[in-house]
């Protein structure tokens, strides 16, 4: 029984378990999987990257206060952030990915890093 590399269709020769005929097909295979499929997404998530950086370098402490011009002037969108956070005092945190900001008095956010991120 021939086995037929799964990125190419080449023959494979080698172990029985072996899907493909080379470490470049391999490579090509898992690049073409893992990568973010259309522009849509590519363009979300490069947000997202963006608006993580923006918190982090303002943010080198741990803890700081920051004006929403600050961040506005940097680029930073409101609108995008990985998930939010209600505390039971009802304080809404919106996170980045680990790096999260919460919304004060007079345009001014608290910025904080989450130390246990996956939930």
């Amino acid at each position: 029984m021939k086995k037929i590399c799964i990125e190419c269709g080449e023959e494979i020769t080698g172990r029985a378990d072996k899907r493909f005929c080379s470490d470049n097909c391999r490579s090509s295979y898992n690049n073409r999987l893992n990568s973010d499929g259309t522009n849509f997404i590519r363009n979300i998530n490069n947000i997202l990257r963006k608006n993580r950086r923006i918190l982090a370098e303002l943010n080198p402490s741990g803890k700081a206060r920051v004006h929403r011009d600050k961040l506005l002037e940097r680029g930073f969108k409101f609108s995008y952030f990985t998930n939010e956070f209600v505390t039971k005092s009802g304080n809404t945190y919106r996170y980045c990915y680990d790096q999260g900001y919460l919304e004060c008095d007079h345009d001014f956010f608290t910025l904080v890093i989450r130390k246990e991120y996956v939930e």
